[in-house]
């Protein structure tokens, strides 16, 4: 049973298709998958009502006395992320998942399925990143975050309060996404907001610890961009590349086919604790 629900989740993710195709039908709830947690409504600085789950750490897990903030992709809703949480809490994790405007159980919002992103993406995951701040306040408080998110996620960790971040197929050049898909897509382009023309201004501003997990194969957000990216830190920023022989946002997939389907995401997790906790990392060759 555990195997067909992860077969499905994974499929929502390979819906992903660079431009935004929210569902507002959750799969299942993090019950499903035997978490605790708590549904919770959030309200964004413009008055957005957004759905949440904050999952607990799974009991008998060491307490990392962190809170993980995870900013989902461009399909879908938070549901789709329940594995991902289900290995966080495993290890000790704090997560909270939550909808973007327009996905899920969230406000309502009116979106161009061609579009990249929203700025009011943003607006949403800052608010995420302050109610878990509030509820644990002495805890890191960091974002985790996939494709379209990782967009989002650099802009909101150059812009608050952010203890970490990592980025699982880092969005670095969304100019250079919409020109790839005008060559290999063309009856379907990209757009992109107007403050898209600023975003090579956002990576220098992340001050916190970032992880760039890459797969060696992506066409896309590719292994050259997230090298890059951690190449150009300045003194005291601190950023490792963690490259994986898959293709886009697939390293916690291609990581656990050497695991039992009840330990999907551990391997992947593991990374992430490992920098985290200081350690420099090898690639998975």
């Amino acid at each position: 049973m555990l195997r067909l629900l992860l077969l499905g989740c994974l499929l929502l993710q390979t819906l992903s298709a660079w431009a935004l195709k929210p569902s507002p039908t959750w799969w299942a709830t993090p019950d499903t998958l035997g978490l605790k947690y708590q549904s919770m409504t959030l309200t964004t600085p413009d008055h957005v009502r957004l759905a949440a789950w904050l999952v607990a750490p799974v009991a008998g897990a060491p307490d990392q006395h962190t809170t993980m903030v995870l900013a989902g992709n461009d399909s879908g809703n938070m549901a789709s992320f329940l594995f991902q949480a289900r290995a966080l809490a495993a290890a000790g994790y704090q997560v909270l998942l939550f909808d973007y405007r327009g996905f899920g159980h969230s406000q309502a919002f009116a979106i161009d399925p061609n579009r990249l992103y929203y700025e009011e993406f943003a607006t949403d995951l800052g608010a995420a990143l302050a109610e878990a701040r509030r509820r644990a306040p002495r805890q890191r408080v960091g974002i985790i975050s996939f494709s379209m998110g990782t967009l989002i996620a650099a802009k909101v960790a150059a812009a608050h309060r952010c203890d970490f971040l990592v980025t699982d197929s880092y969005v670095a050049n969304p100019q250079g996404l919409v020109a790839y898909y005008q060559r290999v897509r063309p009856e379907r382009p990209v757009t992109l907001p107007a403050e898209a023309a600023s975003y090579n201004q956002v990576a220098p501003r992340v001050k916190c610890p970032w992880l760039l997990i890459v797969g060696t194969t992506d066409p896309v957000t590719t292994l050259a961009d997230s090298t890059a990216t951690a190449q150009a830190a300045r003194q005291g920023q601190r950023r490792q590349v963690f490259s994986v022989p898959c293709g886009h946002q697939g390293a916690m997939e291609e990581m656990a086919k050497a695991e039992p389907a009840q330990d999907y995401g551990n391997a992947y997790v593991r990374v992430v604790s490992r920098f985290l906790g200081g350690k420099v990392l090898a690639e998975k060759g």
